[in-house]
Protein backbone atom coordinates (compact mmCIF):
# COMPACT_ATOMS: atom_id res chain seq x y z
CA UNK A 1 0.00 0.00 0.00
CA UNK A 2 3.17 2.19 0.65
CA UNK A 3 3.92 2.37 -3.17
CA UNK A 4 0.48 3.39 -3.86
CA UNK A 5 0.16 6.05 -1.68
CA UNK A 6 3.58 7.46 -2.80
CA UNK A 7 1.91 7.35 -6.30
CA UNK A 8 -1.29 8.75 -5.26
CA UNK A 9 0.74 11.57 -3.73
CA UNK A 10 2.22 12.52 -6.80
CA UNK A 11 -1.33 12.30 -9.00
CA UNK A 12 -2.25 15.12 -6.12
CA UNK A 13 0.70 16.93 -7.58
CA UNK A 14 -0.46 16.74 -10.75
CA UNK A 15 -4.22 18.07 -9.84
CA UNK A 16 -2.68 21.10 -7.73
CA UNK A 17 -0.05 22.36 -10.20
CA UNK A 18 -2.82 24.07 -13.11
CA UNK A 19 -5.22 25.03 -9.98
CA UNK A 20 -3.38 28.26 -9.01
CA UNK A 21 -1.42 29.44 -12.33
CA UNK A 22 -4.41 31.17 -13.73
CA UNK A 23 -4.79 33.49 -10.45
CA UNK A 24 -0.77 33.80 -10.03
CA UNK A 25 -0.22 35.23 -13.91
CA UNK A 26 -3.29 37.24 -14.62
CA UNK A 27 -1.81 40.53 -13.79
CA UNK A 28 1.13 40.03 -16.30
CA UNK A 29 -1.04 38.30 -18.84
CA UNK A 30 -4.08 40.82 -18.97
CA UNK A 31 -1.69 43.93 -18.92
CA UNK A 32 0.62 42.65 -21.58
CA UNK A 33 -2.55 41.54 -23.54
CA UNK A 34 -4.27 44.72 -23.52
CA UNK A 35 -7.32 42.25 -21.34
CA UNK A 36 -9.81 43.53 -19.19
CA UNK A 37 -8.72 42.26 -15.52
CA UNK A 38 -12.46 40.62 -14.89
CA UNK A 39 -11.53 38.28 -18.18
CA UNK A 40 -9.90 35.80 -15.80
CA UNK A 41 -12.89 34.81 -13.89
CA UNK A 42 -14.93 34.06 -17.12
CA UNK A 43 -11.61 31.86 -18.13
CA UNK A 44 -12.09 29.89 -14.75
CA UNK A 45 -15.64 29.28 -15.46
CA UNK A 46 -14.78 27.92 -19.10
CA UNK A 47 -12.39 25.51 -16.97
CA UNK A 48 -14.82 24.90 -14.44
CA UNK A 49 -17.78 24.07 -16.75
CA UNK A 50 -15.54 21.24 -18.42
CA UNK A 51 -14.51 20.10 -15.75
CA UNK A 52 -18.25 20.16 -14.30
CA UNK A 53 -19.30 17.92 -16.62
CA UNK A 54 -16.19 15.43 -16.79
CA UNK A 55 -17.29 14.64 -12.58
CA UNK A 56 -20.40 13.92 -13.79
CA UNK A 57 -18.73 11.13 -16.06
CA UNK A 58 -15.86 10.29 -13.91
CA UNK A 59 -17.60 7.42 -12.42
CA UNK A 60 -18.49 5.63 -15.03
CA UNK A 61 -14.86 6.10 -16.63
CA UNK A 62 -13.19 5.30 -13.93
CA UNK A 63 -15.57 1.77 -13.07
CA UNK A 64 -14.45 0.99 -16.72
CA UNK A 65 -10.96 2.01 -17.03
CA UNK A 66 -9.69 2.02 -13.78
CA UNK A 67 -8.43 4.63 -11.56
CA UNK A 68 -4.30 4.71 -12.40
CA UNK A 69 -5.72 4.80 -16.15
CA UNK A 70 -8.01 8.01 -15.54
CA UNK A 71 -4.96 9.86 -13.68
CA UNK A 72 -2.49 9.08 -16.51
CA UNK A 73 -4.44 10.36 -19.62
CA UNK A 74 -5.96 13.48 -17.32
CA UNK A 75 -2.40 14.22 -16.00
CA UNK A 76 -1.14 13.77 -19.93
CA UNK A 77 -4.13 16.52 -21.00
CA UNK A 78 -3.95 19.15 -18.53
CA UNK A 79 -0.08 18.59 -19.37
CA UNK A 80 -0.55 19.70 -22.88
CA UNK A 81 -3.18 22.35 -22.51
CA UNK A 82 -0.41 24.12 -20.11
CA UNK A 83 2.04 23.96 -22.77
CA UNK A 84 -0.59 25.35 -25.45
CA UNK A 85 -1.00 28.15 -23.45
CA UNK A 86 3.23 29.04 -23.41
CA UNK A 87 2.14 29.93 -27.05
CA UNK A 88 -1.12 31.95 -26.28
CA UNK A 89 -1.34 35.31 -28.42
CA UNK A 90 -4.76 36.18 -27.07
CA UNK A 91 -7.89 35.53 -25.19
CA UNK A 92 -8.98 33.08 -27.68
CA UNK A 93 -5.91 30.72 -26.73
CA UNK A 94 -7.38 30.28 -23.23
CA UNK A 95 -10.48 29.85 -23.65
CA UNK A 96 -9.85 26.72 -26.44
CA UNK A 97 -7.10 25.37 -24.09
CA UNK A 98 -9.53 25.27 -21.02
CA UNK A 99 -11.74 22.60 -22.64
CA UNK A 100 -9.19 20.16 -22.41
CA UNK A 101 -7.74 21.90 -19.05
CA UNK A 102 -11.05 21.29 -17.60
CA UNK A 103 -11.45 17.78 -18.55
CA UNK A 104 -8.80 16.83 -17.06
CA UNK A 105 -9.02 18.68 -14.15
CA UNK A 106 -12.28 16.75 -13.40
CA UNK A 107 -11.60 13.38 -14.26
CA UNK A 108 -8.70 12.63 -12.01
CA UNK A 109 -9.90 15.13 -9.13
CA UNK A 110 -13.21 12.43 -9.08
CA UNK A 111 -11.23 9.32 -9.29
CA UNK A 112 -8.54 10.30 -6.90
CA UNK A 113 -10.92 11.50 -3.69
CA UNK A 114 -12.94 8.44 -4.36
CA UNK A 115 -10.08 5.79 -4.52
CA UNK A 116 -8.92 7.71 -1.24
CA UNK A 117 -12.06 8.58 0.50
CA UNK A 118 -12.50 4.70 0.02
CA UNK A 119 -9.70 3.06 0.79
CA UNK A 120 -7.17 5.34 3.16
CA UNK A 121 -7.95 6.53 6.72
CA UNK A 122 -8.56 10.04 7.54
CA UNK A 123 -5.13 11.75 8.58
CA UNK A 124 -3.93 9.69 5.04
CA UNK A 125 -6.64 11.89 3.36
CA UNK A 126 -5.11 14.92 4.45
CA UNK A 127 -1.72 13.77 4.34
CA UNK A 128 -2.66 13.11 0.94
CA UNK A 129 -4.20 16.48 0.19
CA UNK A 130 -1.25 18.15 1.04
CA UNK A 131 0.93 17.11 -2.08
CA UNK A 132 -2.51 19.06 -3.91
CA UNK A 133 -1.13 22.28 -1.46
CA UNK A 134 2.36 21.67 -2.80
CA UNK A 135 1.35 21.45 -6.32
CA UNK A 136 -0.55 24.99 -5.99
CA UNK A 137 1.90 26.41 -4.03
CA UNK A 138 5.04 25.47 -6.73
CA UNK A 139 2.88 26.86 -9.50
CA UNK A 140 2.74 30.57 -8.37
CA UNK A 141 6.79 30.16 -6.88
CA UNK A 142 7.41 29.16 -10.89
CA UNK A 143 5.28 31.58 -11.99
CA UNK A 144 6.66 34.74 -9.64
CA UNK A 145 10.18 33.27 -10.49
CA UNK A 146 9.30 33.56 -14.26
CA UNK A 147 7.51 36.74 -13.69
CA UNK A 148 10.86 38.98 -12.01
CA UNK A 149 12.43 39.60 -14.92
CA UNK A 150 10.66 40.81 -17.44
CA UNK A 151 6.59 39.45 -16.88
CA UNK A 152 7.46 36.38 -19.09
CA UNK A 153 4.22 34.79 -18.04
CA UNK A 154 4.76 32.60 -21.16
CA UNK A 155 7.66 31.30 -19.63
CA UNK A 156 5.88 30.68 -16.68
CA UNK A 157 3.37 28.41 -18.13
CA UNK A 158 5.72 26.62 -20.21
CA UNK A 159 7.28 25.90 -16.72
CA UNK A 160 4.28 24.21 -15.20
CA UNK A 161 3.71 22.70 -18.75
CA UNK A 162 7.20 20.28 -18.50
CA UNK A 163 6.63 19.77 -14.93
CA UNK A 164 3.01 18.31 -15.16
CA UNK A 165 4.56 15.97 -18.55
CA UNK A 166 7.36 14.69 -16.04
CA UNK A 167 4.28 13.51 -13.61
CA UNK A 168 2.76 11.91 -16.45
CA UNK A 169 5.63 9.98 -17.53
CA UNK A 170 6.21 8.79 -13.87
CA UNK A 171 2.34 8.07 -13.33
CA UNK A 172 2.49 6.20 -16.61
CA UNK A 173 5.60 3.87 -15.22
CA UNK A 174 3.75 2.75 -11.95
CA UNK A 175 0.57 2.18 -13.79
CA UNK A 176 0.43 -1.45 -14.08
CA UNK A 177 1.26 -1.81 -10.13
CA UNK A 178 -1.35 0.88 -9.47
CA UNK A 179 -4.10 -1.09 -11.56
CA UNK A 180 -2.60 -4.50 -9.44
CA UNK A 181 -3.34 -2.91 -6.22
CA UNK A 182 -6.62 -1.17 -7.44
CA UNK A 183 -7.97 -4.76 -8.64
CA UNK A 184 -7.35 -6.33 -5.20
CA UNK A 185 -9.35 -3.77 -3.53
CA UNK A 186 -11.76 -4.00 -5.28
CA UNK A 187 -11.81 -7.92 -4.83
CA UNK A 188 -12.14 -7.41 -0.83
CA UNK A 189 -15.42 -5.25 -1.30
CA UNK A 190 -18.16 -6.76 0.37
CA UNK A 191 -20.70 -4.71 -1.87
CA UNK A 192 -20.09 -4.05 -4.95
CA UNK A 193 -20.11 -0.11 -6.30
CA UNK A 194 -22.78 0.60 -8.46
CA UNK A 195 -23.20 3.66 -10.70
CA UNK A 196 -25.88 5.93 -9.94
CA UNK A 197 -27.08 8.93 -12.16
CA UNK A 198 -27.55 12.47 -12.03
CA UNK A 199 -31.49 12.07 -11.50
CA UNK A 200 -31.05 9.41 -9.19
CA UNK A 201 -28.59 11.05 -6.87
CA UNK A 202 -30.67 14.24 -6.99
CA UNK A 203 -33.69 12.30 -5.82
CA UNK A 204 -31.78 12.32 -2.10
CA UNK A 205 -32.30 15.79 -0.16
CA UNK A 206 -28.88 14.56 1.81
CA UNK A 207 -27.02 14.39 -1.26
CA UNK A 208 -28.47 17.97 -2.71
CA UNK A 209 -27.59 19.95 0.57
CA UNK A 210 -23.99 18.04 0.09
CA UNK A 211 -23.60 19.33 -2.78
CA UNK A 212 -24.57 22.71 -1.87
CA UNK A 213 -21.77 22.43 0.80
CA UNK A 214 -19.48 21.72 -1.59
CA UNK A 215 -20.42 24.23 -4.23
CA UNK A 216 -20.31 27.27 -1.50
CA UNK A 217 -16.40 25.66 0.15
CA UNK A 218 -14.75 25.21 -3.22
CA UNK A 219 -15.99 28.54 -4.63
CA UNK A 220 -14.79 30.43 -1.40
CA UNK A 221 -11.48 28.10 -2.54
CA UNK A 222 -10.93 29.21 -5.83
CA UNK A 223 -11.71 33.09 -5.38
CA UNK A 224 -9.32 33.13 -2.98
CA UNK A 225 -7.09 31.42 -5.50
CA UNK A 226 -7.45 33.31 -8.42
CA UNK A 227 -8.03 37.18 -6.97
CA UNK A 228 -5.63 37.27 -4.06
CA UNK A 229 -2.73 38.07 -6.38
CA UNK A 230 -5.25 40.92 -8.29
CA UNK A 231 -6.29 42.08 -4.62
CA UNK A 232 -2.63 43.03 -3.33
CA UNK A 233 -1.66 44.40 -6.94
CA UNK A 234 -4.89 46.50 -7.54
CA UNK A 235 -5.63 47.48 -3.72
CA UNK A 236 -2.74 47.11 -1.82
CA UNK A 237 -0.11 48.47 -4.69
CA UNK A 238 1.94 45.73 -4.86
CA UNK A 239 4.25 44.95 -8.23
CA UNK A 240 3.03 41.55 -10.16
CA UNK A 241 5.76 39.76 -9.19
CA UNK A 242 5.51 40.42 -5.21
CA UNK A 243 1.75 39.88 -5.45
CA UNK A 244 2.36 36.51 -7.35
CA UNK A 245 4.36 35.49 -3.91
CA UNK A 246 2.50 37.00 -1.71
CA UNK A 247 -0.59 34.81 -3.10
CA UNK A 248 1.60 31.71 -2.79
CA UNK A 249 0.85 32.15 0.94
CA UNK A 250 -2.71 31.24 0.60
CA UNK A 251 -1.44 27.70 -1.06
CA UNK A 252 1.61 27.11 1.90
CA UNK A 253 -1.38 27.97 4.27
CA UNK A 254 -3.38 25.23 2.59
CA UNK A 255 -0.44 22.53 2.67
CA UNK A 256 0.31 23.26 5.88
CA UNK A 257 -3.44 23.04 7.19
CA UNK A 258 -3.35 19.38 5.75
CA UNK A 259 -0.35 18.61 7.25
CA UNK A 260 -1.66 19.47 11.00
CA UNK A 261 -4.99 17.86 9.71
CA UNK A 262 -2.63 14.67 9.11
CA UNK A 263 -1.35 14.64 12.51
CA UNK A 264 -4.49 15.68 14.80
CA UNK A 265 -6.71 13.19 12.18
CA UNK A 266 -5.79 9.93 14.82
CA UNK A 267 -7.10 12.21 17.85
CA UNK A 268 -9.82 14.36 16.44
CA UNK A 269 -12.52 13.14 14.63
CA UNK A 270 -13.53 15.07 10.51
CA UNK A 271 -16.32 17.30 12.46
CA UNK A 272 -14.35 18.68 14.84
CA UNK A 273 -11.75 19.30 12.76
CA UNK A 274 -14.29 21.38 10.10
CA UNK A 275 -15.61 23.16 13.27
CA UNK A 276 -12.15 24.56 14.25
CA UNK A 277 -11.28 24.88 10.22
CA UNK A 278 -14.37 27.23 10.14
CA UNK A 279 -13.83 29.45 13.44
CA UNK A 280 -9.75 29.89 11.66
CA UNK A 281 -11.61 31.07 7.98
CA UNK A 282 -14.04 33.83 9.23
CA UNK A 283 -11.62 35.22 11.81
CA UNK A 284 -9.08 35.55 8.59
CA UNK A 285 -11.30 36.91 6.61
CA UNK A 286 -11.69 39.74 8.76
CA UNK A 287 -8.11 39.81 9.60
CA UNK A 288 -7.43 40.73 5.36
CA UNK A 289 -10.37 43.28 5.26
CA UNK A 290 -9.12 45.29 8.33
CA UNK A 291 -7.28 48.42 7.50
CA UNK A 292 -3.54 47.94 8.76
CA UNK A 293 -0.17 47.26 7.36
CA UNK A 294 -0.33 44.86 4.03
CA UNK A 295 2.02 42.93 6.02
CA UNK A 296 -0.69 42.14 8.35
CA UNK A 297 -3.38 41.31 5.07
CA UNK A 298 -0.42 38.95 4.25
CA UNK A 299 -0.69 36.95 7.37
CA UNK A 300 -4.29 36.77 7.20
CA UNK A 301 -4.55 35.17 3.79
CA UNK A 302 -1.70 32.71 5.09
CA UNK A 303 -4.41 32.04 8.22
CA UNK A 304 -7.18 31.60 5.25
CA UNK A 305 -5.31 28.87 3.43
CA UNK A 306 -4.84 27.29 6.58
CA UNK A 307 -8.56 27.02 7.99
CA UNK A 308 -9.42 25.95 3.77
CA UNK A 309 -6.55 23.19 4.17
CA UNK A 310 -8.27 20.42 5.89
CA UNK A 311 -11.87 21.72 5.10
CA UNK A 312 -12.38 19.66 1.50
CA UNK A 313 -9.77 15.97 2.08
CA UNK A 314 -12.34 16.02 5.77
CA UNK A 315 -15.61 16.74 3.68
CA UNK A 316 -14.86 14.12 1.00
CA UNK A 317 -13.35 11.82 3.73
CA UNK A 318 -16.82 11.37 5.32
CA UNK A 319 -18.74 10.73 2.18
CA UNK A 320 -18.54 6.75 2.35
CA UNK A 321 -19.84 7.05 6.30
CA UNK A 322 -22.77 8.96 5.86
CA UNK A 323 -23.94 7.29 2.37
CA UNK A 324 -22.77 4.05 1.74
CA UNK A 325 -19.33 2.69 0.59
CA UNK A 326 -21.20 1.21 -2.49
CA UNK A 327 -22.20 4.59 -4.19
CA UNK A 328 -19.87 6.78 -2.84
CA UNK A 329 -18.01 7.26 -5.50
CA UNK A 330 -21.38 8.29 -7.54
CA UNK A 331 -22.00 10.90 -4.93
CA UNK A 332 -18.29 12.27 -4.89
CA UNK A 333 -18.71 12.59 -8.52
CA UNK A 334 -21.64 14.88 -8.08
CA UNK A 335 -19.95 16.46 -5.14
CA UNK A 336 -17.40 17.79 -7.14
CA UNK A 337 -19.54 19.06 -10.19
CA UNK A 338 -21.00 20.95 -7.57
CA UNK A 339 -17.91 22.50 -6.63
CA UNK A 340 -16.92 23.33 -10.00
CA UNK A 341 -20.62 24.93 -10.85
CA UNK A 342 -19.87 27.07 -7.63
CA UNK A 343 -16.11 27.75 -9.21
CA UNK A 344 -17.97 28.60 -12.98
CA UNK A 345 -19.88 31.00 -10.60
CA UNK A 346 -18.28 33.05 -8.01
CA UNK A 347 -15.11 34.03 -9.21
CA UNK A 348 -16.38 35.79 -12.75
CA UNK A 349 -19.07 37.50 -9.63
CA UNK A 350 -16.26 38.36 -7.71
CA UNK A 351 -14.13 39.90 -10.70
CA UNK A 352 -17.35 41.92 -12.18
CA UNK A 353 -17.03 43.03 -8.64
CA UNK A 354 -13.42 43.95 -8.71
CA UNK A 355 -13.89 45.60 -11.79
CA UNK A 356 -17.18 47.57 -11.22
CA UNK A 357 -16.36 48.38 -7.29
CA UNK A 358 -13.28 47.28 -6.12
CA UNK A 359 -10.92 44.83 -5.73
CA UNK A 360 -11.01 45.80 -1.97
CA UNK A 361 -14.09 43.94 -1.28
CA UNK A 362 -12.44 40.36 -1.58
CA UNK A 363 -11.83 39.33 1.55
CA UNK A 364 -15.79 40.62 2.64
CA UNK A 365 -16.56 38.28 -0.23
CA UNK A 366 -15.14 35.45 0.82
CA UNK A 367 -16.45 36.27 4.81
CA UNK A 368 -20.06 36.04 3.10
CA UNK A 369 -19.68 33.06 1.45
CA UNK A 370 -18.45 31.47 4.78
CA UNK A 371 -21.66 32.38 6.55
CA UNK A 372 -23.04 30.69 3.88
CA UNK A 373 -21.38 27.41 4.59
CA UNK A 374 -21.68 27.41 7.98
CA UNK A 375 -25.65 27.54 7.24
CA UNK A 376 -25.87 25.14 4.67
CA UNK A 377 -23.87 22.66 6.96
CA UNK A 378 -26.05 23.09 10.12
CA UNK A 379 -28.64 22.27 7.13
CA UNK A 380 -27.13 19.25 6.12
CA UNK A 381 -26.22 17.57 9.60
CA UNK A 382 -30.37 17.89 10.31
CA UNK A 383 -31.00 16.09 6.59
CA UNK A 384 -28.88 13.80 7.85
CA UNK A 385 -29.96 13.21 11.22
CA UNK A 386 -33.47 12.69 9.69
CA UNK A 387 -32.63 10.42 7.32
CA UNK A 388 -31.25 7.86 10.18
CA UNK A 389 -34.08 8.57 12.10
Amino acid sequence: MALVLVIIAISYIAVGLPDSVLGTVWPAVYADLDLPVSLAGYIALTVSFFTMLSCLMSTRLTKKFGTGNVAVFSTALTALALLGLSFSKNAVYFFLLSIPLGIGAGTIDAALNGFVALYCNNSQMSYLHCFYGLGVTLSPYLVSLCLADDNNWKRAYLTVGLLQSAITLILFIALPYWKKKEKNNIEKEETPARVLSTKELLKMPSVVLSCVVFFIICACEYTAGVWSSTFFAEYKGFLPDKAARTAMLFYIGMTLGRFVSGLVGKKLSSMQILKICVGILLSSSVIIALPLPSYVAAIGLLLFGFGMGPTFPNLSYLVPSLFGRDISQSVIGIQLASTYLGIMIMPPTFGVIAEKVSAGLFPCFLFALMILFVGASARLKRELKKEKT
